[in-house]
């Protein structure tokens, strides 16, 4: 099937606009007035079945817990976020919306309850208040200077109650230097994510951060609207973004320039620090 290429971006827009092609996780969020918001739209959250009362519940009264007889006090969706300093770790704005508490599961297996503290829509970004013990914090790229072909690593938890556990790593490269539309505060990556990959850290070939997992393709719509599939378009929030974002939010990140790595290195970097993240409703 032949597009003329003035039709094709907002082709685009409207197959992305579409919502994922998996149909899980939470709706983009709406723009002023009701209209739907352009662009595409949030990697969505997992939404595994629910898990009964028990130690995964929030206890009223701590931070992150439901109040009193509002919600279920069950998982309705899971996502990934990062420490970014003592007692603060970053996601997405869409894995924390509308969620009645918060809880992260530490490396060692604790699940704790967590607090958002603040978050931008537009950016789609939230910090997290997180206990102590969550882990080190990852060091963001000092070097903001961000190159099209340089390796990168995801690490999160994609598809959880499907997939594997514990966290999965994977592999790619730098696409373009802005997302669909010609976002300029995202990059395009050919990494693989999926549904639960939201908020999770994107890091260089040195185990530093340079953007936050945030988007994917919808390729089923392209599929059928086109006749082809595109392979590998996903996206992340960049680096310089998630910097503004901590720093007008009181925090001030680790920067660092690190000697390249393997990519199991650089998974074995990020492991400590990335947490399994829970809305509970």
């Amino acid at each position: 099937m032949h597009l003329r290429p003035a039709l094709l971006p907002a082709l685009l827009l409207g197959l992305i606009a579409g919502g994922d092609a998996m149909g899980q996780g939470k709706p983009g969020p709406a723009a002023p007035g009701g209209a739907p918001q352009a662009g595409f739209p949030p990697l969505p959250t997992t939404k595994p079945p629910a898990l009964p009362p028990g130690p995964q519940a929030g206890v009223p009264g701590k931070p992150g817990a439901p109040q009193p007889g509002a919600g279920t006090g069950r998982m309705v969706s899971s996502g990934t976020g990062f420490v970014v300093a003592p007692g603060r770790a970053l996601t997405n704005h869409h894995v924390i919306d509308d969620c009645r508490a918060v809880r992260v599961r530490l490396t060692g297996g604790a699940d704790l309850p967590a607090r958002v503290i603040a978050s931008d829509r537009d950016r789609d970004l939230a910090l997290i208040e997180v206990p102590a013990e969550a882990g080190p914090p990852l060091p963001f790229r000092r070097d903001v200077n961000v190159r099209r072909g340089e390796g990168v690593v995801t690490y999160g938890f994609p598809l959880a109650g499907l997939l594997s556990s514990g966290p999965t790593l994977t592999t790619g490269e730098i696409s373009a230097l802005a997302g669909l539309a010609d976002n300029q505060r995202q990059y395009q990556i050919s990494a693989p994510v999926q549904p639960g990959n939201s908020g999770g850290p994107l890091l260089d070939m040195s185990g530093q951060v340079v953007g936050v997992i945030v988007s994917k393709l919808n390729a089923q719509r392209i599929a059928q609207r086109t006749g082809d599939i595109p392979q590998n378009v996903n996206f992340a929030v960049k680096g310089t973004e998630a910097l503004a974002f901590l720093r007008a939010n009181g925090v001030n990140p680790t920067m660092t320039e690190l000697p390249p790595r393997g990519a199991a290195e650089v998974g074995e970097i990020a492991h400590p620090s990335t947490l399994f993240m829970r809305c509970m409703g």
